[in-house]
C-alpha cells in the first residue's frame, strides 16, 4: 500500500476514493457505502454548505445517531473548510442551545427524530441557524425557515469542488466535553493535531487496510469518532452500530461482518463476559481489542481471552484535550496488567510535583504531556486554557497538564491513581457533578445537593447524589430522576440517591464531598 502524505483530516477519504472507489468503506444497518459513494456524498454536501454561506472556519453542529449520514456530514464539513462539532444525540434542548450558541454554529445537521429537541432551540435564540435533517421529522418544522431535508441535497446532479485554502494549523473540530464549571467546554483540535493522533494510534495498534473495525461507541465520543477517522485513513472498512444497547445484535454483527477490531469500554466487556457465562460465545475473527475511557481492571483479562482467543488486547489512556496519551503493548497485558503503558509514538509523558519538580519512580505526581496532538485550548475560555496549557522548558512550546495523578515504575510504565478534579467517568462518558447538581437544585423542595462518583466494576463509576430536603417538602427519588431525565443524558442521571439531614461544609462555606461515599 502506498503511504500518502496527509496534511488535512479529510484528505484520506478523497485519496481512498481515487485509489479504491469500489471498496466497502462503511457498513450500517440500512446502508453500505463504497469509498467512491462516500466521497461523492461528502462532496455534494460540502458544495451545498459552501453555496449556502459556510465559510472557512465556520462551525457546523452534527447532532445525530451513529449513521452513515453522520459519517458523511463529518467529512463534508471538513471538505467545505468548516469546523465540525458532534453533539451527543442524548443531549436535551437546554444543553443543545448552550453548545450551539457557544460555538456560533451556522448549520445544524440532525436526525428527524431529534427535531423535538431542536425546534425549541430555534424558536428561542437561534432563528438564523440553518437546519438539515435526515429521516422522518419528529417535530413541527412547517412554520420555521431554513429547514432542508438531507436526501434532497443528494439529488443534485452536479456539484462544485470546494476551493478552500485550508492549512493544517486551522481548526478541524470542537469536541465538547464536560467540565467542573458545569457547562461543556469546546476542545479546539486542529487538522494537524487530529491527523497526527490518528496516524500515531494506527501505528501502535498495527492497523492496515485489511481491518474491519466494528464500532458501537457513539461518534459523539472521540473514542468512537477516531474509529471512523482511522478506518478511512487506512482504507479499511468500518462496521458502524448505533449503540451497544442490544448486545445480541453486536454479537451477530461481529460474526456476520467478520470484524477484526473491536473497540470497547469495560461495561461492554463485562456484558459480553456475562453472556459467555450463560452460553459460550467466541469471536475468532477479532484480532485486536482496544479499551479506553475507563480502567480495564485486571480481572477482566481472562474472560476477554476466552471470548476473543486470537485478539491482542490494548489497554489505553487518554483525555479529550489530546485524544490519546498512552498504551500498553498487548504482550505485557499479564505482566503489567495494572499499567496504562507508555506514551504513544511521537509524544512524551512525564510526572511533575505541584511545584513543578520532576517526580522519581514510585512517587505520585501530576501527569504532563508533550506532542503535536495537544489541543489549541478551550473555545472562548482563555483562563481555563491557561490552567492546563503550561509553558515548556523549550521556547514557544507548550505542555498539557492533565491534572490527573499517576505513578511510574522503574521500567518507565505509568499507573493511574486518581483525578485531581471531580469529573465522573461512567459508561465511558464524562459527567460534570455540577451539571447534575444544577438540575436537582431546580427541583422545588431541594435545599442542598452533592453529586459524586462511586467506583463500580461494571460502569467504572456510578453517579450518586446526596440530597437535603427543604423543611416541609417530600421530594422523593422518583421526582429527582424524572427531572434529570427531562434535562440530562441518560448516563448523567444518578443511579443512587440518598436523602440526608445535612451536608458538611468547608471553612469557606462550600459543601465538602470528602467524606461522602
Amino acid at each position: 500500500m502506498k503511504i500518502f502524505t496527509i496534511r488535512l483530516l479529510h484528505e484520506p477519504l478523497l485519496l481512498q476514493a481515487a485509489r479504491c472507489p469500489e471498496k466497502t468503506a462503511l457498513i450500517t444497518a440500512d446502508k453500505t457505502l463504497t469509498y467512491g459513494q462516500f466521497a461523492q456524498k461528502a462532496l455534494k454536501l460540502a458544495s451545498y454548505l459552501n453555496a449556502n454561506g459556510l465559510e472557512k472556519g465556520g462551525r457546523v453542529g452534527i447532532y445525530m445517531d451513529n449513521t452513515w449520514q453522520c459519517c458523511v456530514s463529518i467529512y463534508a464539513v471538513l471538505i467545505s473548510g468548516g469546523v465540525f462539532h458532534i453533539i451527543n444525540p442524548q443531549t436535551k434542548s437546554k444543553k443543545l442551545k448552550y453548545i450551539l450558541k457557544d460555538s456560533g454554529a451556522k448549520f445544524l445537521i440532525t436526525d428527524g427524530h431529534l427535531l423535538k429537541q431542536v425546534v425549541p432551540v430555534i424558536d428561542d435564540i437561534l432563528s438564523s441557524l440553518q437546519v438539515i435533517f435526515s429521516g422522518k421529522a419528529n417535530g413541527k418544522t412547517g412554520s420555521l425557515k431554513n429547514f432542508v431535508h438531507y436526501d434532497s441535497i443528494f439529488e443534485i446532479l452536479h456539484y462544485t469542488l470546494p476551493l478552500i485554502n485550508n492549512i493544517p494549523v486551522n481548526l478541524a473540530a470542537l469536541i465538547y466535553t464536560s467540565g467542573t464549571t458545569g457547562d461543556p467546554k469546546g476542545v479546539m483540535m486542529t487538522h494537524q493535531a487530529m491527523v497526527f493522533a490518528c496516524e500515531s494510534i494506527c501505528e501502535y495498534l498495527r492497523l492496515d487496510e485489511e481491518q474491519r473495525i466494528l464500532c458501537a461507541i457513539p461518534l459523539a465520543f472521540d473514542y468512537g469518532l477516531y474509529q471512523l477517522l482511522m478506518s478511512v485513513r487506512m482504507g479499511a472498512t468500518l462496521i458502524l452500530e448505533r449503540s451497544f444497547v442490544f448486545p445480541a445484535l453486536i454479537v451477530k454483527s461481529i460474526k456476520l461482518n467478520k470484524a477484526t477490531v473491536f473497540p470497547g469500554v469495560p461495561t461492554m466487556f463485562r456484558t459480553l463476559i456475562s453472556m459467555n457465562d450463560r452460553k459460550e460465545i467466541s469471536f475468532p475473527s477479532i484480532e485486536r481489542i482496544t479499551n479506553t475511557a475507563a480502567a480495564l481492571f485486571p480481572d477482566l483479562i481472562p474472560g476477554l481471552k476466552k471470548i476473543f482467543p486470537n485478539a491482542l488486547i490494548f489497554k489505553m489512556y487518554g483525555i479529550t484535550e489530546c485524544k490519546r496519551i498512552s498504551y500498553l503493548e498487548p504482550e505485557l497485558i499479564d505482566e503489567k496488567s495494572a499499567s496504562v503503558g507508555k506514551a504513544i509514538p511521537g509524544t512524551e509523558m512525564f510526572l511533575l510535583s505541584e511545584k513543578g519538580d520532576k517526580v522519581p519512580p514510585g512517587k505520585t505526581g501530576i501527569l504532563h504531556v508533550r506532542g503535536p496532538h495537544i489541543m489549541q485550548g478551550y473555545w472562548k475560555k482563555d483562563d481555563l486554557s491557561r490552567k492546563v496549557l503550561k509553558k515548556s522548558s523549550i521556547p514557544n512550546d507548550r505542555v498539557l497538564c492533565t491534572q490527573d495523578l499517576f505513578t511510574m515504575d522503574k521500567d518507565g510504565y505509568f499507573y493511574f491513581k486518581a483525578r485531581s478534579d471531580d469529573i465522573i467517568k461512567t459508561r465511558g462518558e464524562k459527567v460534570s457533578p455540577m451539571e447534575v447538581e444544577n438540575v436537582i437544585y431546580g427541583i422545588k423542595g431541594v435545599k442542598e445537593v452533592a453529586v459524586i462518583g462511586v467506583l463500580d466494576n461494571l460502569l467504572g463509576e456510578i453517579v450518586k447524589a446526596f440530597v437535603v430536603r427543604e423543611r416541609g417538602y417530600a421530594v422523593n427519588e422518583k421526582d429527582i430522576k424524572k427531572a434529570c431525565s427531562r434535562q440530562l443524558e441518560n448516563f448523567m442521571i444518578p443511579k443512587e440517591i440518598v436523602f440526608v439531614k445535612k451536608l458538611l461544609k468547608t471553612s469557606s462555606g462550600k459543601i465538602s464531598k470528602k467524606n461522602l461515599s
